[in-house]
């Protein structure tokens, strides 16, 4: 295996760099995490946080293995020549963890629905996990057939989902105040960059794809033969004009959502702070709170 090219004078090499560095810092912060988790709970949501916590680590954990060894899946072009890097590899840990962050996000509006009342944050919180689960099923389709359709049609899966949660948040911010609200106002910002970004570039390159294949009459591969090739075909390489388009949304992908999964696990172990920033919600005054004093019967006038 040559690491000829890992030179700053390599764009490639800089990127893969910025990867790894990012992906070092987000495993510190699991286990920052993963350390202060039991700290946090109590005993009616250790069984959240701990599910928080192990969902969490297969996100973290799982990007960064895909950062260590990038790929591309359609192309089956990689940087390192091991079997390790083979795309039904790489493609099923991201399954596990795009569904793992997935189950996040539901378990997250699910509890806010169920705190604030709202039947919009429930509702909605019930139907990411079977979209994501639709859009890993056009993820495959692409990886076995080599078609980008199934590409562009599973981000668009993930925009409308993400769209979805969006009007969840905006429905529970007038519910909280303080650091709680402005934490929801930063998600949905994050948001709509996220789908602007879907929307403007990341589609219509899969759509471009596709339609740059159709028009070259480029012969798809069928179910058989694309399971074999996907586990046994990939080409090394280091050229900045071959890995130029996967470079933003993997930056993206590597970094930005995996804070927001630590973000989202962090959000539930300070679960027990949620009344205090809970809009209309008044703490117990002092009188309230008084413990009662047993008086023996000898000692009443």
């Amino acid at each position: 295996m040559s690491f000829d090219w890992l030179a700053w004078s390599n764009p490639v090499a800089t990127w893969w760099s910025f990867l790894l560095l990012v992906s070092t810092a987000n495993i510190g912060l699991w286990l920052l995490l993963h350390r202060h988790s039991r700290r946090f709970a109590d005993e009616r949501n250790t069984f959240h946080v701990e599910l928080m916590v192990l969902l969490c680590a297969a996100y973290v954990f799982g990007c960064a293995f895909r950062s260590v060894l990038p790929r591309a899946d359609v192309q089956r072009i990689v940087l390192f020549d091991t079997w390790l890097s083979s795309v039904m590899i790489g493609r099923s840990v991201a399954t596990v963890a795009e569904v793992c962050f997935a189950i996040q996000w539901a378990i997250v509006l699910r509890q806010l629905g169920r705190f604030t009342n709202s039947d919009t944050a429930r509702n909605i919180s019930a139907m990411i996990v079977p979209l994501i689960v639709i859009a890993e099923c056009c993820s495959w389709y692409s990886v076995i057939t080599t078609s980008y359709l199934g590409n562009a049609v599973e981000n668009s899966i993930w925009a409308v989902t993400f769209l979805l949660i969006a009007v969840a948040l905006l429905r529970l911010l007038i519910e909280f105040r303080g650091v709680v609200q402005f934490g929801m106002a930063a998600a949905v910002a994050g948001i709509g960059g996220y789908l602007a970004f879907l929307v403007t570039i990341d589609v219509p390159m899969y759509f471009d794809r596709w339609h740059a294949d159709l028009a070259g009459g480029k012969e798809l591969l069928g179910m058989f033969a694309g399971l074999h090739d996907v586990s046994t075909r990939w080409a090394v390489t280091h050229d900045i004009a071959q890995w130029h388009q996967e470079i933003a949304w993997m930056s993206l992908y590597f970094s930005a959502a995996v804070w927001s999964s630590l973000a989202l696990c962090g959000f539930v172990l300070l679960k027990h702070h949620w009344p205090r920033y809970r809009v209309n919600w008044a703490a117990p005054s002092r009188a309230d709170t008084r413990v009662p004093v047993r008086v023996r019967p000898d000692e009443r006038f």
